[in-house]
């Protein structure tokens, strides 16, 4: 397994300063999924499975989207407008494009290609958070379990939470490819013919070291009889 966390910290590069935004916005979800990275550093220790993830804010640059989105460096997220992204030069996005995504995603690639050469295929997981509370809308879904064409692993682990219905899980919710969260599926799962799945978790769930525990168990769960059934 090839755990990924595009969205894992809300760290800004130190020449960036704030991008003009207050410290609330720089600590709440339109810079980074709470709780993702401690969850998917449990699976990882439990598993045994590799975890990359990015070291800076997705404000910088979002490495679940490809440079030609405009969600790649965004200009606005839900209510803040995000004054350092706006008219970015094309150089100026080359340069953050070259910084955080080229490097990130070629370290996925990297890592496919040596253990395809070993003989091994690699599953890709990757792990995000949501927020409860979107455009002034609650959510009522706690997990959701999201695919772009390939819903191979994304269907076994759906029926194993049926099994075992611990939260409120609902397929490609709540986004789904049409809204572009795939990006990072297609690259490397759907391009290699790799079973992969992305995991959505509402961030007030693993707001703390338990609810982190219990998800982090839960999903171990789902994924190992997920590939166990294969």
């Amino acid at each position: 397994m090839l755990l990924v966390c595009e969205h894992a910290s809300k760290t800004l590069p130190i020449q960036f300063g704030d991008l003009g935004l207050p410290g609330e916005a720089l600590s709440s979800h339109i810079a980074w999924d709470p709780g993702a990275l401690s969850v998917a550093r449990s699976i990882s220790d439990a598993l045994d499975a590799t975890l990359v993830y990015q070291r800076f804010s997705r404000l910088i640059y979002d490495c679940n989207r490809p440079p030609s989105s405009p969600g790649a460096m965004p200009e606005t997220s839900e209510i803040y407008a995000i004054p350092g992204n706006k008219d970015l030069t094309a150089e100026e996005r080359l340069a953050r494009t070259d910084a955080l995504y080229v490097p990130f995603h070629d370290a996925i690639r990297g890592l496919i290609r040596d253990r395809r050469a070993r003989g091994q295929d690699s599953v890709i997981v990757t792990m995000h958070s949501f927020t409860p509370i979107y455009h002034g809308r609650e959510r009522a879904v706690e997990l959701g379990i999201l695919h772009d064409e390939d819903s191979r692993l994304a269907d076994r682990m759906l029926d194993a939470a049926a099994e075992a219905p611990l939260y409120r899980t609902e397929r490609n919710q709540p986004y789904g490819p049409e809204d572009g969260v795939t990006h990072t599926l297609i690259l490397h799962g759907l391009s290699n013919g790799l079973r992969n799945v992305m995991i959505e978790v509402r961030n007030d769930l693993i707001a703390d070291d338990v609810g982190q525990g219990v998800m982090a168990d839960y999903l171990k769960r789902l994924l190992q009889q997920s590939l166990d059934d294969r």
